[in-house]
C-alpha cells in the first residue's frame, strides 16, 4: 500500500485510540484528542503494518492477579470486573477492524508472575488467575485478544527462577531509577502510585505491623516493582519490536507508550483497575469500586459461574467510585 493510501486507515485507527487515551495531563497545557504530537508518536508504528496490509500488533502489560486485600476485591480469581474490561478491549479492536480490515491483535502481557512475590500474592494464585483469564476469553469468544506471560517466555521453569532470569537479562539500573524518581515528573507520580497500592494491599487480615513500617517497606518495594515492570517491558520490546506499546498508566503527551483506559466510563473510576476493585452496577451502568465501599453503599452481591461476580447498588445510591 502506498504512503498516500495508508494515511486514511492510519488516521482512522488513531482516532479510535485517542478517544480512549489515558494521558498524564499538564494542567497548564490544554490537550484534546487531536493532539498532533501524541498522534505522530504512534503513527509510524501503525503505518508500517498498514502499508504491509497486516494486523496491527498491540501489547498491553496488564491483568496481573487480584489484589491480596479483601477490602478491595472479591477473591483471587477474575470476575465481572475483568470481563467488562476484556469486552471493552475486544469491542475497540472490532472497531479498528471496521476502519482497517486486517484489524488489530491485542496481546495482554500478564505481568503477575513478574512481581507477585513483592506484592505478596502466592504463585498458585497467579496461575489460577491466568487460567481463569483464558476461560474469560473463551466465554466471551474474543477474536482479537490473546494472553502472554512469563510462563510462555520460560516454560517449565520455577517461578522464582523466571523472575531471576528476567532481572538478570533485562532489568534497569536501580540507582538510575531512584535518581529518575528523585528528579520528579512522571516517574515520581508512578512511584507514589505504586507505593500507595503496595501499602493498601499490605493491610490484609492478620496484619499486625505498624503503618509506619508498612509505608517504609512499601517505598522500598515500589522501586523493585517498577524495575521488574520495566524489565518485562524491555523483554517484550525484544520479542515484539514493531508492536504498538499500550499502558494502563497515564503517559505524558507524545510518549512512546500509549496510555489507554480499560472501559468506556473510566473517567469515573480514576485509578481503579479490575484487579484492585469490584464491578458495581449503578442504575444500569457499571463502574469500579473498592469492595468495602460497595458493601458500605448497600450493594447486593451477585453470583455468576458459581462464585461472587459483582454488586448491584440500590437505585438511590450514588457513591464516590473509590469509596
Amino acid at each position: 500500500m502506498s504512503a498516500h493510501r495508508a494515511t486514511a486507515p492510519v488516521d482512522a485507527v488513531l482516532d479510535l485510540m485517542m478517544a480512549h487515551q489515558r494521558l498524564l495531563i499538564d494542567p497548564d497545557s490544554p490537550h484534546d484528542d487531536r493532539c498532533a504530537h501524541c498522534r505522530d508518536t504512534q503513527r509510524g508504528r501503525i503505518e508500517v503494518h498498514v502499508r504491509a496490509g497486516r494486523a496491527i500488533p498491540m501489547l498491553l502489560p496488564a491483568f496481573p492477579a487480584k489484589s491480596p486485600n479483601p477490602d478491595k476485591v472479591l477473591g483471587h480469581l477474575p470476575d465481572l470486573a475483568e470481563e467488562l474490561s476484556i469486552a471493552f478491549l475486544e469491542t475497540l479492536c472490532a472497531r479498528i477492524r471496521e476502519v482497517y480490515p486486517p484489524g488489530a491483535q491485542l496481546i495482554i502481557c500478564s505481568d503477575g508472575r513478574v512481581f507477585n512475590d513483592l506484592v505478596r500474592i502466592p504463585d498458585e494464585h497467579v496461575s489460577a488467575y491466568q487460567q481463569e483469564m483464558a476461560n474469560v476469553l473463551d466465554r466471551l469468544g474474543t477474536e482479537h485478544i490473546s494472553l502472554y506471560s512469563l510462563d510462555d517466555v520460560y516454560p517449565g521453569t520455577e517461578p522464582e527462577r523466571m523472575r531471576q532470569k528476567l532481572w538478570a537479562d533485562h532489568a534497569p539500573d536501580l540507582d538510575e531509577l531512584r535518581a529518575e524518581v528523585r528528579a520528579g515528573g512522571p516517574a515520581l507520580g508512578l512511584y507514589r502510585g505504586i507505593t500507595r497500592f503496595l501499602f493498601e494491599d499490605g493491610k490484609v487480615p492478620g496484619f499486625r505491623g505498624s503503618n509506619t513500617t508498612l509505608q517504609r517497606e512499601s517505598r522500598t518495594r515500589a522501586y523493585e516493582v517498577i524495575g521488574r515492570s520495566q524489565a518485562w517491558g524491555n523483554l517484550l520490546a525484544v520479542i515484539h519490536p514493531d508492536a504498538v506499546r499500550l499502558s494502563i498508566h497515564p503517559q505524558p503527551c507524545g510518549h512512546e507508550k500509549f496510555g489507554i483506559f480499560l472501559q468506556d466510563n473510566a473517567d469515573d473510576d480514576r485509578w481503579l483497575t479490575p484487579w484492585h476493585a469490584v464491578a458495581v452496577e449503578d442504575r444500569g451502568r457499571f463502574r469500579l469500586m473498592k469492595h468495602h465501599a460497595a458493601k458500605t453503599a448497600g450493594g447486593q452481591l451477585v453470583l455468576r459461574h458459581g462464585r461472587p461476580s459483582h454488586y448491584v447498588l440500590p437505585a438511590q445510591t450514588t457513591p464516590h467510585p473509590e469509596g
